[in-house]
């Protein structure tokens, strides 16, 4: 019977070391660059970090404009992957016709909500709820009463983050004047940190005293902008807190790695599920960045404070307005 059960117990393990290995992992980044920092660089290091706890690797394409994403997403597949991430809305209807014509591939494209297909996986994410927090610090922290705001390209999407951020900022002082700038309407937008820093000064010289950035690679310049005037910048999508020590206020974080992560492994175990998730602060999925290199910049005030704006959101007793859908 021992010897029954180790044989019955070694073929499953066998069986689930060849289909691991046979599993082929993806993911296709928009025109801002694998290491811009933020949103795809989120996607790299969770494809990394899958690979160092599981010792399966990956295989990626970077798509310089739009018009590559379906050759991307067609050579990721002809290499057999089993799941593909598509990085942006950008790649929404590449994904649509790529899915369709292969229903045994998983794909999973975040910040789109409006595909139809058994084989597709979409993550939203309530960005202006996060916004909203990091616009109450951006409030609580400025000394000249005006704030402001670079994005990327200027699309609905952030929109969505601008109107979390004033109204966030707006609930602690309804006289702020909030600033607001997009760098463009094309995807260059994304990858234009001289643009950003030249915004951003514009909004300096107007009063503004923090600074956040929803750009991408832009925010680069945004961040080295404001740390050169000597005043805060709020980092977004990763915890960019680091970058410029003492300077970046704080940064509001969009878990777009745990949606590339749990796309890989859920295909891996078997669990992946088509369809729509959203995320906000109740599911963990947007938030606010506090470590070593902005503590010393957030009194027990501004902590208490947030959180319990957090809690409020969360519960309904505060409601954050979606400017995208407006």
């Amino acid at each position: 019977m021992k010897k029954l059960i180790s044989t019955i117990f070694l073929s499953f393990a066998l069986l689930f070391s060849l289909n691991v290995h046979a599993a082929k992992l993806a993911v296709i980044y928009d025109s801002g660059g694998k290491f811009d920092k933020s949103f795809n660089e989120l996607a790299y290091n969770a494809a990394e970090k899958f690979k160092a706890d599981t010792g399966i690797d990956y295989i990626d394409f970077e798509a310089a404009n739009n018009a590559q994403i379906e050759q991307g997403l067609r050579k990721l597949v002809d290499r057999g992957a089993s799941v593909v991430v598509a990085m942006g809305f950008s790649m929404a209807d590449a994904i649509s016709a790529v899915a369709a014509e292969n229903p045994d591939v998983n794909f999973t494209i975040i910040d789109v909500n409006w595909l139809q297909g058994d084989n597709i996986q979409q993550f939203v994410f309530k960005e202006h709820e996060g916004s909203f927090l990091v616009g109450m610090i951006a409030a609580m922290k400025s000394q000249t009463g005006t704030v402001g705001f670079v994005g990327g390209m200027d699309i609905p999407l952030i929109r969505k983050f601008h109107g979390g951020y004033e109204q966030g900022a707006k609930y602690v002082n309804p006289d702020i004047n909030v600033l607001m700038n997009m760098t463009g309407t094309t995807p260059e937008a994304w990858n234009n940190p001289t643009k950003g820093a030249e915004l951003t000064k514009a909004q300096i010289d107007k009063g503004a005293d923090v600074v956040y950035q929803a750009a991408g690679g832009t925010g680069i310049g945004v961040l080295q902008a404001a740390a050169d005037a000597g005043i805060f910048g709020i980092g977004v999508d990763a915890n960019q807190n680091y970058m410029h020590p003492g300077s970046v206020l704080t940064s509001m974080l969009k878990r777009v790695d745990v949606a590339v992560y749990n796309a890989f492994k859920s295909t891996i175990d078997g669990t992946y599920e088509a369809g729509v998730f959203t995320l906000g602060l109740a599911e963990d999925g947007v938030g606010w960045a506090l470590d070593e290199h902005n503590a010393s910049l957030i009194t027990d005030e501004m902590k208490e404070a947030v959180e319990q704006a957090r809690k409020d959101i969360i519960s309904g007793k505060i409601t954050v307005a979606d400017a995208s859908a407006q």
